[in-house]
């Protein structure tokens, strides 16, 4: 079955001041839904054309080579960015409890220094982008990938994503990505990260 475009968790204008809604506008139903049309160009016709996106990125070493940069890219950005929506909410912010917040503290040492190794793995990023925090099977983790690239596809658990390309913050922030991934923790979702922590 063809991908569609997922609706927003929230209203356009959900997460003013920090995101504004033209961004969100474009972000969402021009960038996004071009991802789904590509994705859905590129798998139709094959085995892969009625598996998730998260079933097609973890298994991309078995898609047909002359297939798999397009797969890609494309099924990267409709999985990458249905999970960054769906990572923010308005009224979110601050910081995480409970086992979520136990395991940074055992990983990182504590919030401030796990915040600081996002913040810098998602402004520091060479071109376009996402910074992450992950499972990687044994331990937290703070990393970025290219382009479209997912943490699904080397065998890691995508816990929170920032997206850093361009698109995503140019029209309020231009060429400050620091200041929109300062803006951007204050609609981090911490309830929905906890869930995917504990999620098998």
């Amino acid at each position: 079955m063809p991908f569609e475009l997922p609706p927003l968790p929230y209203d356009y204008t959900a997460l003013e001041p920090f995101i504004d809604e033209q961004t969100m506008h474009l972000h969402h139903d021009k960038h996004h839904q071009t991802y789904v049309d590509k994705a859905n160009a590129a798998l139709a016709g094959t085995e892969w054309a009625d598996k998730s996106p998260e079933e097609i990125l973890y298994h991309l070493d078995k898609v047909p080579l002359e297939k798999r940069t397009a797969i890609r890219n494309h099924v990267g950005g409709v999985a990458n960015h249905t999970f960054f929506w769906e990572s923010m909410g308005p009224g979110k912010g601050g910081e995480p409890s409970g086992t979520l917040a136990d395991k940074i503290k055992d990983e990182f040492g504590d919030f401030e220094t796990f915040k600081q190794k996002l913040t810098d793995a998602s402004v520091n990023h060479f071109g376009s982008g996402w910074g992450w925090l992950v499972d990687n099977g044994a331990k937290l983790e703070v990393l970025s990938t290219v382009n479209q690239d997912s943490p699904i596809s080397l065998g890691m658990k995508p816990l929170l994503a920032c997206d850093v390309w361009e698109h995503a913050y140019y029209l309020k922030y231009q060429n400050r990505r620091p200041d929109y991934v300062a803006a951007w923790w204050n609609v981090v979702d911490w309830d929905r990260v906890a869930e995917r922590l504990n999620k098998d």
